[in-house]
């Protein structure tokens, strides 16, 4: 086959080729060795799929339905470009008794909409809206896969991994955040084995292009026309946005801008002074210095005193993962979380602030037990040490690997600790003993 991302090239007997598939994945079953004919984006996804612990007679699980649904789909970034994907296929999937697919970075399902007689044949394997998808949940498949490598995948008959999925046959292409790159999630195109064609897999690839210019078109989302936004997640130095200007500011600016941004009342120089400072002999003198130095840095109009306080309401990253927690919208929350409060700071209240955020996030995903959301933030850097995230995640998960690493973490805590005196030792300033949440 001269394409390896195309199932089967004009010409391939469907039937056939079937059956060659289906005796090479009993072949893989059996012995763990995939034969020839398979295409290697295929048996590549059979080994990540059996590593991962998925068997063959799986079934999707739905996460989400309902009220908890709806509000992570009205919130999701393709939630705009929904419109666009109807246009483009909506037709073409109800003429066809085709479904379209629409899911997220996590190959959860978000829309499934189609042929009305093929969408209640899909629901019997709940190919539904809400259920988890992901290639480390239900193998392979093509919107799991997609998301899986970043790349347009068609997967035909045989070469899903779960066996009651066999009969179908899907495209699906991953769709990217135009101005991050990051992958929002996939459209897919599922139905019978007409779909192997390969102009089946270049139709989701141009669709998904035409998406992402699409949202690169629509006017960025914004809290408010004017409105300062503040970067201070999983970055030492925090960016500001105010006027048009990106403003980068030093840790210590960054922290006096991300406490006065909670506090709009303002704060008073005493107030300021125990916040910022674990030195006590810090004076006034010196805060007067850093909040000149930082009304300079953020131009006229924005900094006012007695007390010190922002001219205008601030939006933070913080405050959007804060909303979304509260809102009981876990997956939109971690997406926005994009590590530690300035995790370099030891300012007495952005460490607190740090910690109540870190761990009220991981709190709720250890609630949710969604296995990718826990894996996202077990291989994240700030939870490569989290006993407690990754005890979560081998009860959802328990692979090989994730049990490995938990058997390590557990070893490290029982081990005895021969802490040096002084103060890098207990109860001095830089000691910490391993503890289940984030890092401060």
């Amino acid at each position: 086959m001269t394409d390896p991302w195309v199932a089967l090239e004009p010409g391939t007997d469907p039937a056939e080729r079937t059956r060659m598939l289906r005796r090479a994945y009993e072949t893989f079953t059996e012995a763990g060795t995939v034969p020839r004919p398979v295409r290697s984006v295929v048996a590549e996804s059979w080994r990540r799929s059996a590593r991962a612990g998925v068997g063959p007679d799986g079934t999707a699980t739905v996460d989400l339905a309902d009220g908890d649904l709806g509000s992570y789909r009205a919130e999701h970034p393709l939630a705009r470009v929904m419109p666009l994907f109807r246009e483009l296929m909506g037709t073409f999937a109800a003429d066809g008794e085709h479904l379209l697919a629409v899911c997220d970075a996590h190959g959860r399902l978000l829309w499934v909409e189609g042929h009305p007689t093929t969408r209640r044949h899909a629901g019997r394997m709940n190919f539904v809206p809400g259920a988890r998808w992901a290639e480390t949940a239900m193998g392979t498949n093509a919107p799991g896969t997609a998301v899986a490598v970043d790349r347009p995948v068609q997967v035909f008959a045989a070469e899903h991994f779960i066996r009651h999925v066999q009969p179908w046959t899907c495209a699906a292409a991953p769709v990217h955040d135009p101005r991050t790159g990051r992958v929002l999630g996939a459209v897919d195109i599922t139905g019978g084995d007409g779909l192997a064609h390969p102009h089946s897999l270049g139709f989701v690839q141009a669709v998904a292009r035409a998406a992402e210019s699409h949202l690169a078109l629509l006017a960025p989302e914004r809290p408010a026309p004017d409105t300062p936004e503040l970067a201070v997640l999983g970055r030492d130095e925090a960016q500001l946005l105010t006027g048009g200007r990106k403003i980068r500011l030093s840790r210590r600016h960054s922290e006096i801008l991300v406490l006065l941004a909670r506090h709009p009342e303002g704060l008073t120089g005493d107030e300021l002074l125990c916040a910022l400072y674990e030195d006590e002999s810090v004076t006034p003198v010196t805060l007067r210095a850093e909040l000149a130095r930082l009304r300079r840095v953020l131009g006229p109009g924005l900094l006012e005193s007695r007390p010190y306080r922002l001219t205008a309401p601030v939006e933070s990253d913080v405050a959007v993962v804060e909303r979304r927690l509260e809102a009981g919208a876990v997956t939109a929350a971690a997406t926005a979380y994009a590590g530690p409060l300035l995790p370099g700071s030891q300012a007495p209240a952005v460490v607190r602030l740090r910690r109540c955020l870190a761990d009220g996030l991981r709190t709720a995903l250890i609630a949710r037990r969604d296995p990718d959301l826990l894996a996202d933030w077990a291989h994240a850097p700030w939870g490569e040490d989290d006993l407690d995230i990754w005890r979560a995640l081998a009860a959802v998960r328990p692979t090989a690997t994730v049990q490995a690493r938990l058997a390590t973490l557990e070893g490290e805590l029982a081990a005895p600790v021969d802490w040096p005196r002084g103060p890098g030792g207990p109860g001095g300033p830089g000691g910490a003993g391993r503890r289940g949440g984030a890092s401060a």
